[in-house]
């Protein structure tokens, strides 16, 4: 920032030093920089020679203070010239100021828009030229002495070009490298002035949420984000409007993306600065660890209660089966069996809160939901009744990372549900859906009377039961655990033939690849590179290799034969790993990292691809690459 501030007071200060006037306007019209000569040359006050001074503005003063002499329409007069100006042209001409001088007026476009002026007083020249017509006679000194002095004044015009070309070589440097900048980051940086419309963008609004434009200046901010996003961010819009910065989260519905923005004042212009991030993945992560630490709290709260009712239940039985050996009456034997009965259910119960206080983690791993569907259907058939009809139906294609135990018993939790709520000749259907690149959603319907209300607001509650003395209460509460352990949700629902409960976990996608495929490893650090290329090999795979994004890009193209490519973030040059995925569209790229997940380019190359944290072994690679006989 020092170097950036020290850069620009350089620059200007060179401007200061150039005879002729200069100023720099964007595209929007507003002045960009210009010297101490352009102010004094048309005496303009302080505030027209900031940086955002309007050029309209500017010009209406000049009309005003006589510079183009006597103009009858002011208005149409300056609205012409502003007309001229955003369809700018490069040109010279010469004119006579109000106060008799004569001054050149040299214009040139700017590749990023706008234009840089210059203003050269001609007053002496034109008088020469004068000279010259009238007194020819008396030329011999006089012409020597003038053209000395044009000439002195034509070599100083060149060097001041010079300089300003210079000048405008840095400035068009400066304007690019800030730009580049802004599109290497992570998240959507930009500007929207006081009615709602961008003046800046990074371009990076369609990959914070997908499916909205990328180029979007001189959009109003409505119809970049869409109706549905814009009414969710407007309120803290018109706070930023007035003055009140703010930060804040929402769900694109269409994307179902979680964005975090920030707004921040534009005091000067009267604007907003924009930070936006999709946060998808944290906000998952995040309920993750929070059901983590509920279920940490949970067991601590229930293993003294356990253990000591644990105690109780070995007292009660053993007392219950010594009085069954005592031959009491026979109307006794009725009541020992029902204490016996209900010791056991409370020894039951006891497990069930056991498996939802201890330990357990989300262990996700390549699956092929047909596969896993199928196997599903099987094992839950010999539950249902002949007289009660299973569909299962699965719309997702691609194999992904999912916890395959956690997953069946779940599903086989909401299966047998359905089935205690359907009548005999009823239905259970279970649907695999995939929304966007975000979720997977797998809902299961019957066709019985549906949820009551008190059961839609209660039923993930502990212990809640609609079932009386045949259900203990846990079962969906466990369902929502392992939802909740995942990052993902669960949700209840009635429709128009009975119960509907969707069970909505992150996407995460899977590789799957034959064990003979042409890899493409690219990875700079030559040690780690072979490591990486023995597990591949012995993995069967035929591998050649690049250090860096360029390499392999043009590897990738001489090679047709390569199926898949697996890089590093961090390779040698500018260019990070990730611009492989783009780059190289027709072939699935992998990525690697030993960064933490918190840094954004791990969160970037998440929302990208595959992501294979380091350091792994043969076997989690070979689990990554969707190898079905790798064991971990």
């Amino acid at each position: 920032m020092a170097d950036r501030v020290q850069t620009e007071a350089l620059v200007q200060a060179g401007l200061n030093l150039i005879g002729q006037a200069l100023s720099i306007y964007d595209s929007d019209l507003k002045l960009a920089a210009c010297n101490t000569r352009f102010a004094e040359m048309f005496a303009l006050p302080a505030h027209l020679t900031k940086p955002g001074a309007d050029f309209a503005e500017t010009l209406l003063h000049l009309v005003e203070q006589g510079e183009y002499g006597q103009v009858d329409d002011i208005d149409s007069f300056v609205e012409t010239r502003v007309d001229q100006a955003r369809a700018f042209q490069p040109h010279y001409m010469e004119r006579r100021r109000a106060n008799n001088r004569m001054i050149s007026v040299e214009g040139a476009p700017l590749p990023q828009g706008g234009w840089v002026t210059v203003y050269t007083d001609i007053t002496e020249t034109k008088s020469q030229e004068q000279l010259l017509r009238t007194r020819s006679e008396l030329l011999s000194e006089e012409v020597l002495a003038r053209s000395e002095e044009l000439a002195t004044t034509n070599r100083e015009l060149a060097a001041t070009v010079s300089a300003l070309e210079e000048a405008q070589r840095e400035l068009t440097d400066m304007e690019a490298h800030t730009r580049l900048t802004t599109e290497m980051m992570p998240a959507h940086i930009a500007h929207v002035d006081s009615a709602g419309r961008y003046s800046f963008s990074n371009r990076k609004l369609s990959s914070v949420i997908p499916g909205r434009p990328s180029r979007i200046e001189g959009l109003h901010i409505s119809e970049a984000l869409g109706t549905d996003a814009y009414s969710r961010v407007l309120p803290n819009l018109q706070m930023a409007l007035a003055g009140d910065p703010s930060t804040f989260e929402f769900t694109d519905t269409h994307s179902s993306r979680r964005i975090r923005v920030a707004f921040t004042p534009d005091e000067r212009e009267n604007g907003v600065y924009i930070l936006s991030m999709d946060v998808t993945e944290e906000t998952q992560a995040r309920a993750a660890l929070q059901q983590t630490r509920r279920r940490e709290m949970a067991a601590q709260l229930t293993s003294g209660l356990a253990h000591d009712f644990s105690n109780l239940l070995t007292i009660i039985l053993g007392m219950q089966s010594k009085l069954a050996r005592m031959g009491l009456p026979p109307n006794a034997d009725p009541l020992i069996t029902a204490t016996l009965q209900a010791a056991r259910r409370g020894g039951d119960l006891l497990n069930r809160i056991a498996d939802i206080t201890a330990h357990r983690a989300w262990q996700p791993e390549p699956l092929d939901l047909d596969t896993f569907l199928s196997d599903l259907r099987t094992l839950s058939s010999p539950s249902i009744p002949d007289s009660m009809t299973l569909v299962v139906e699965n719309h997702v294609t691609s194999p992904a990372l999912l916890d395959p135990g956690q997953l069946q018993d779940s599903l086989l939790n909401l299966i047998l549900n359905a089935r205690d709520a359907c009548p005999d000749n009823g239905t259970i259907t279970l649907i695999a859906s995939q929304l966007q690149n975000t979720w997977i959603d797998f809902t299961v319907a019957d066709t019985g009377p549906g949820f009551s209300g008190d059961a839609l607001n209660h039923a993930l509650d502990p212990f809640f039961t609609t079932k009386g003395d045949k259900g203990s209460g846990l079962g969906l509460s466990m369902v929502y655990d392992m939802a909740k352990l995942a990052g993902g949700q669960l949700k209840l629902a009635n429709t128009a033939t009975g119960a509907c409960v969707t069970l909505r976990l992150p996407f995460r996608p899977a590789a799957r690849h034959a064990v003979n495929d042409l890899v493409l490893l690219v990875e700079d650090n030559a040690d780690l590179r072979m490591t990486i290329r023995n597990m591949l090999t012995s993995l069967g795979h035929s591998v050649i290799e690049a250090t860096s994004v360029d390499e392999a890009y043009a590897l990738a193209q001489g090679v047709p034969d390569i199926a898949f490519v697996l890089s590093d973030i961090s390779l040698e040059g500018e260019k990070l790993g990730t611009a492989l995925v783009d780059a190289l569209p027709d072939k699935p790229v992998y990525l690697m990292t030993s960064l933490p997940s918190s840094d954004p380019r791990y969160s970037h190359a998440r929302r990208i691809t595959s992501l294979l944290s380091k350091p792994f072994t043969e076997a989690q690679l070979a689990m990554f690459l969707g190898h079905k006989t790798a064991e971990i």
